[in-house]
């Protein structure tokens, strides 16, 4: 065990090449650098791709925590609504991210090998492949969207209440739809600043609409719930029509250059699907998983569900900072094999991306120990039973940053390096045969806490930690591309 510690995590703080002693002939071909390369990226190249990656997403996610801190005060019942509509949400927006994170990955590849038709087709086809999985999931969701919450609700009143929030909400989705494809195709080229940009102009949208709404200010009715969600969508189309407007304008003649990378649009759409599917296949995993997980926490008691409910939007934000740095460790990584890079030059690279990483997990338990503090004061009207809820998550959140920040590496690594169907099974294994189940035996059968219920986030992450870290180390990945 002390081996296999010595090779997942010392290596790359101590600047050692990640791969194997003995390796292929494969890789022995490609173990020199060569001299002639680009200098590689650095942690301040990397740290400048990120940034606004975080500040992105978490002002992506920030439209959940907008509306949930704006109606905290509306008491729990409230919180509950909001915690059945956006079980769904999560499953919308989780099938968006899936084909979009594909989308992002082979724009970089394509940046990578400076070619213009593989960046137009990346960005068409995945716009195309978007709107056809996000008008599904919108469908469905307007078939049994309302049985699934009504059933899951403990009262009609918060089952209305939610039904409400969610219907107005697919608005978001459907501005998303081409947000995100747009978003990604700047991400994967190196421009993340535009989508940062594109939240700016649409938060005081969001927070000042809906205050408005929620409230009934200035003359307007009294929404409640259904009034954030207004907010959330009107900020939704601003957003959509800023990047509409940036990518005609900048990048006007290479989303509109002559040819398919696959000839036809409808055989270069059929490749891109084969390629994204298992991404995609692992992300809509991912958000059934949530969703059903979060479905069954409604089964706890209101206070219970209420806490755990305020407490997965800050782990999405905090979250986003390790999750950003990976993701933009995943955009170089497609750069560089695009350019052809050395396996040492790549082993490199990322034993410098590690040293980093668990600097920034460290950074995140402390925001998460900050916050608990301030819970008291940020959520001054909860009841008691709530707030030691939430103080029971603690010991949880001072650990679980560290091996889920460097599972987050590996996975957007192998997942540049076209190694995507592997990290598909390390995710569809620990959601399905462990967090699920046991989620299911936690609550229907032992009736244990939320603390219990919550552990079960680091138990998935320490399942996929070794899972992970060998395939990182056995370098497959650098030959799948």
């Amino acid at each position: 065990m002390a081996v296999q510690c010595y090779r997942y995590i010392c290596r790359p703080l101590l600047g050692q090449p990640l791969s194997k002693t003995g390796s292929s002939s494969a890789d022995t071909e490609h173990s020199v650098r060569n001299p002639t390369e680009l200098p590689l990226p650095g942690s301040r190249n990397v740290l400048s791709l990120a940034w606004p990656l975080a500040i992105n997403a978490i002002m992506l996610n920030g439209i959940v925590i907008v509306d949930t801190f704006l109606v905290s005060s509306l008491g729990e019942g409230a919180l509950a609504s909001m915690g059945l509509a956006t079980a769904i949400i999560s499953l919308l927006l989780g099938t968006l991210f899936a084909l979009s994170t594909a989308t992002q990955i082979l724009v970089a590849q394509g940046q990578g090998a400076n070619d213009p038709v593989r960046l137009k087709s990346a960005f068409w086809c995945g716009l195309v492949l978007n709107s056809v999985a996000s008008m599904l999931c919108l469908m469905l969701t307007w078939t049994i969207g309302d049985e699934i919450i009504s059933y899951f609700a403990h009262t009609p009143q918060i089952a209305a209440d939610a039904i409400s929030y969610l219907h107005v909400f697919t608005a978001v989705i459907i501005g998303e739809m081409l947000s995100q494809s747009v978003s990604c195709y700047f991400n994967g080229t190196g421009r993340t600043k535009l989508p940062f940009f594109s939240h700016l102009v649409t938060i005081p949208v969001n927070i000042g609409l809906s205050v408005v709404l929620i409230y009934g200010l200035y003359g307007f009715p009294e929404l409640g719930l259904t009034g954030a969600a207004i907010g959330s969508a009107a900020a939704a189309i601003v957003r959509m029509l800023f990047l509409m407007y940036c990518i005609l304008q900048r990048d006007r003649a290479i989303i509109f250059v002559a040819g398919w990378s696959q000839t036809t649009l409808a055989r270069s759409s059929i490749r891109h699907l084969i390629l994204a599917l298992p991404i995609a296949a692992t992300f809509f995993s991912q958000s059934v998983a949530t969703v059903l997980c979060t479905l069954l926490y409604a089964r706890m008691s209101v206070s219970q569900f209420a806490a755990i409910t305020l407490i997965m939007p800050w782990i999405q934000i905090f979250g986003q900072f390790m999750t950003s740095w990976a993701q933009a460790t995943g955009i170089f990584v497609g750069q560089l094999l695009g350019k052809k890079t050395s396996a040492s030059s790549l082993d490199e690279f990322l034993s410098r991306v590690w040293r980093i990483t668990f600097a920034l997990a460290a950074l995140v338990s402390l925001l998460h120990l900050v916050t608990s503090l301030s819970f008291g004061w940020i959520y001054g009207d909860l009841l008691e039973d709530t707030q030691d809820a939430l103080w029971s998550f603690l010991p949880v959140l001072l650990i679980l940053s560290f091996p889920k920040s460097s599972n987050a590496i590996c996975g957007h690594t192998l997942r540049a390096g076209g190694d995507t169907v592997y990290v598909m099974n390390i995710f569809v294994f620990s959601q399905w045969a462990v967090r699920v189940p046991l989620t299911i035996l936690f609550i229907l059968y032992l009736d244990l806490s939320a603390a219990w219920v919550f552990s079960l986030f680091l138990v998935e992450e320490l399942v996929k930690f070794p899972l992970f870290h060998r395939r990182i180390y056995s370098g497959k990945w650098r030959t799948t591309y």
